[in-house]
């Protein structure tokens, strides 16, 4: 009878807290004399700043929840902000900014307090499609983003009732003291449930939580907001894929009246521009003669930009605003100057610690070279644990910014490997290719290709009994000219998905073997552009390939499944 008795106690103990309603109120953001709310969340104190009424946000809040891309130059002093057409630099302390290098004017400074930079929200709004909208009966700014979707709800009408209201409480429970008293028919928005009651805003930007009983759902609003990013359609060939080579130019550019035809051939890029030393000074081996040749035959031309395969003068180079600027102006005008429909940018041997400063460079030259309405392509290789060879490249971010990006599925073997091998093995480049696609789509992606092979030889230390492998580089008319002198038959290797040819030399002992480039591993390569949904494929280079390979590869793109 006791057990009864106490349990019926609890029970209405229980009752009576349900029943009993908190009429303490309390200020929504206590403490707080500038509270800025993003999704119904306060923003932290050290994330915003309020200097006569205008609003500031810290870069680091900008850096982790609106532009992952927002970049300090140290030495000018300078945030950088860069999208798909604009360069926009903000000096501290000044208000003059500038946008793709022309001046204009903002109200108030980038400023520095205790190390931290603030900038101010105003002249972000059009940049990001943000808008920051204060409140000047409550003092709350609330920020919104284009293209946020947000549920709106209304407090329940009860006619029977009408003077009845609701309270918005601090925590989800009628215990807890309440923030504001609505109406009925009061509008909120929903950002959250929790324990049956809705985390709401009200139109005055107070937060906290509404009964879920006492609120209608009125449906999803989108935020739709001006952004001045365009949207840009980057060159394609009609109907088709790319089909791009690279022109090797040492010194002097090929006689192009020598040139056998190409057929299906979109575009080239020769290597025409290096860089020449850490203040970014950019050498040039550009011909107007071949450009016109080109364009004569239909193809756009990319000119091929190199960092000189150094990775110290690329530090250098990358590491401040002023010299990739001095790049960017030297690209801008070379292009103008050889009318050049592209810029192929190709950064190779590149350190680590470099990652960032190469994103960033790419971001600040893509602008310009798309307002003259240029094509930007880059060239990266697969994924690999190597620092210099494949982590410093940032593929995810770098697709974001260019139009292209080529994957150099080649060097699988290089020139001193210890081993003898494919260049490029067929599973060998699906699987690179498979990697690449985890943080590139498809539709910015060329395969890159080659159109060389290396001849290797094996040679055993009769003292030691280890071999000893060397290489060379040869073309595929070298190939198939040193086949013939030694009246050899290639047959299939299954492994690399190529015919491959070993020969034992009598006189000097050497085992030589090629795994060889041709007609059937140039379709087999062109097929995984097509299995992939790839923009195209790339080849390196012009020269080292036989006159039908362009065919197997045209035809093999322009086959319909």
């Amino acid at each position: 009878m006791a057990t009864v008795i106490l349990g019926l106690g609890i029970v209405g103990i229980l009752w009576y807290q349900d029943q009993w309603s908190n009429s303490t109120q309390v200020e929504s953001f206590s403490g707080r004399e500038h509270p800025v709310t993003y999704q119904g969340v306060l923003l932290q104190e050290e994330d915003v700043r309020v200097v006569n009424n205008e609003h500031y946000f810290s870069m680091n809040y900008i850096k982790e929840n609106i532009d992952p891309n927002i970049f300090w130059d140290e030495q000018t002093k300078a945030v950088v902000i860069t999208t798909k057409d604009k360069v926009l630099t903000f000096p501290e302390g000044q208000v003059e900014a500038f946008v793709n290098g022309q001046p204009f004017s903002i109200r108030v400074p980038v400023e520095d307090v205790n190390g931290v930079k603030y900038i101010p929200v105003s002249p972000l709004e059009n940049i990001y499609g943000i808008r920051l909208q204060s409140l000047t009966n409550t003092g709350v700014a609330i920020l919104e983003k284009s293209g946020d979707m947000i549920q709106v709800g209304e407090t329940v009408v009860q006619p029977e009732k009408v003077e009845l209201t609701y309270f918005v409480r601090q925590e989800p429970s009628t215990q807890a003291p309440y923030v504001i008293e609505l109406g009925q028919e009061a509008k909120v928005h929903i950002f959250g449930e929790e324990k049956g009651w809705y985390y709401v805003q009200t139109l005055d930007g107070l937060v906290g939580y509404l009964d879920k009983k006492d609120v209608q759902l009125e449906g999803i609003t989108q935020i739709t907001l001006e952004v001045e990013d365009k949207k840009r359609i980057p060159w394609s060939p009609l109907g088709g894929k790319i089909n791009l080579t690279w022109e090797h130019v040492v010194s002097r550019n090929p006689d192009h009246s020598k040139i056998s035809p190409m057929p299906g051939l979109h575009v080239v890029s020769p290597t025409w521009f290096d860089l020449v030393n850490g203040e970014g000074e950019i050498s040039s081996k550009a011909s107007l003669p071949y450009v016109e040749w080109a364009h004569q035959q239909g193809y756009q031309v990319w000119g091929l930009f190199s960092n000189n395969f150094d990775p110290d003068i690329t530090t250098t180079a990358l590491a401040t605003y002023e010299t990739r600027s001095k790049m960017v102006r030297q690209l801008v005008q070379y292009a103008s100057m050889y009318k050049l429909d592209g810029i192929n940018i190709d950064f190779e041997n590149v350190y680590l610690k470099d990652k960032e400063n190469l994103v960033q460079f790419v971001r600040e030259l893509t602008p310009y070279l798309h307002e003259q309405n240029l094509v930007v392509s880059m060239d990266v290789t697969i994924k690999s644990t190597s620092e210099r060879w494949s982590m410093f490249y940032d593929r995810a971010r770098l697709a974001q910014t260019v139009d292209y990006m080529i994957v150099m599925t080649y060097d699988e073997h290089w020139a001193s490997s210890p081993v003898a091998g494919s260049v490029a093995s067929l599973p060998w480049v699906e699987k690179g290719l498979q990697g690449v696609l985890e943080e590139v789509p498809a539709s910015k992606l060329l395969l890159g290709v080659p159109y060389y092979t290396r001849l290797w030889k094996e040679e055993t230390d009769p003292s030691t009994g280890k071999v000893r492998v060397t290489s060379k580089a040869i073309t595929m008319d070298t190939t198939d000219k040193w086949i013939k002198e030694r009246n050899l038959t290639p047959g299939y290797d299954e492994k690399s998905g190529q015919m491959y040819v070993e020969y034992k030399d009598q006189a000097d002992g050497a085992t030589y073997k090629i795994w060889i480039e041709d007609e059937m591993s140039m379709k087999k390569r062109t097929e995984l552009v097509k299995k992939y949904n790839l923009a195209g494929i790339a080849s390196w280079r012009r020269g080292f390939e036989k006159p039908g390979i362009w065919n197997a590869i045209a035809e093999t793109l322009e086959k319909k499944p």
